[in-house]
């Protein structure tokens, strides 16, 4: 079997594996929810904003406190929506799995474990 052969094979089963499947589906319930959109916006603008009044030489701390203001609260109103606590859950899973596969084929190749510092106080062994 052909190198690419193998890694459609392998790029099948990780899109079949449920952490990839939950992320899908948090990924879909995200662009379904507007309101979380609306505030993702509205947060990308206010930060946009403050970025360009910090710029400016002469600064406006009362307006730069004002959007600092909102950009917290549109902070806590996101960090709290459980559709994105669901979506950055399922994305650290997903990207977990990806480090895994990365160190299981580096570790293949070369025989050596990419995470080992050489240092074998930080681990359990592995040598």
């Amino acid at each position: 079997m052909e190198i690419m052969d193998i890694a459609v094979m392998l790029g099948e089963a990780i899109k079949n594996d449920d952490r990839m499947i939950r992320l899908n589906e948090a990924k879909n319930a995200y662009d379904r929810d507007i309101e979380l959109t609306k505030a993702m916006m509205e947060y990308d603008v206010q930060q946009k904003a403050m970025s360009y009044e910090y710029e400016k030489a002469e600064k406006d701390m009362v307006l730069i406190s004002e959007i600092q203001k909102k950009v917290d609260e549109l902070y806590k109103q996101i960090t709290s929506n459980p559709v994105f606590n669901e979506l950055d859950s399922a994305q650290a899973d997903v990207n977990a799995l990806m480090n895994e596969v990365n160190q299981t084929i580096t570790r293949t190749i070369t025989g050596e474990d990419p995470s080992c510092t050489h240092d074998c106080s930080t681990c359990g062994g592995c040598h």
